[in-house]
């Protein structure tokens, strides 16, 4: 008698190609050429530079192209692709966190950035974690693309303020992980964690999809 898995043949989420192995019965979402193509690590990557954080690959190439065009044409599909490896990882006990809450960035412009939100559906969905919209804009800042790190940090400074502080329970059972797309210098999550740690929140760190790599950080400074 044949396997079940056999006939759930599940397509990669980016090229379309049906997964094998491991991928197809964990439903991974990326064939492992779609993932050497991207760079993207099978756990996803961390860091503890400015703040813990997590990603599903560094912002060069491939993967850099790929979420420009999902800045301008969003699909659900992708990003959930693109992150079957950092879901696993957060999802990993160990960590002694509970189930985080997931707290997306905020957009000040009227034609909001999609990445943030569609990254928290992805996460949401296998892992248990829940979404909270707990930040809001306190005002408009400027594109950031050509700024300084000091230049950064100041444009990000108030530039949040938390909605509302946790609720009797919350504040020890339910921390939080700040949800961005892409982490340069750190200035925005940063600015947005500080206002979380004031109105009361525990804020582990920060989930992205991309980080950028370590010489245009150095770049920025």
């Amino acid at each position: 008698m044949l396997p079940l898995h056999w006939f759930l043949i599940s397509p990669c989420g980016l090229c379309g190609e049906p997964l094998q192995g491991s991928a197809a019965a964990g439903r991974a979402g990326a064939c492992g050429a779609c993932r050497e193509r991207l760079g993207l690590q099978a756990g996803g990557l961390h860091g503890d530079d400015p703040l813990p954080w997590w990603s599903t690959g560094v912002y060069e190439g491939s993967l850099r192209e790929l979420l420009l065009q999902l800045r301008r044409r969003p699909r659900p599909e992708t990003v959930h692709a693109l992150t079957g490896g950092l879901a696993a990882t957060l999802r990993a006990g160990g960590h002694g966190w509970g189930q985080p809450l997931l707290v997306p960035i905020p957009s000040w412009k009227r034609q909001a950035n999609p990445l943030p939100g569609l990254l928290c559906g992805a996460l949401e969905r296998p892992g248990g974690l829940r979404r909270a919209e707990l930040l809001e804009r306190s005002r408009p800042v400027l594109g950031q693309h050509h700024l300084g790190r000091e230049l950064r940090i100041a444009n990000q400074a108030g530039a949040f303020s938390c909605r509302r502080p946790p609720g009797v329970g919350e504040r020890v059972r339910r921390p939080l992980l700040i949800v961005d797309d892409i982490l340069t210098t750190g200035a925005t999550v940063c600015s947005a964690a500080g206002a979380l740690r004031q109105a009361g929140w525990r804020v582990l760190g920060a989930v992205c999809l991309a980080r950028t790599p370590q010489g245009a950080r150095q770049a920025v400074l």
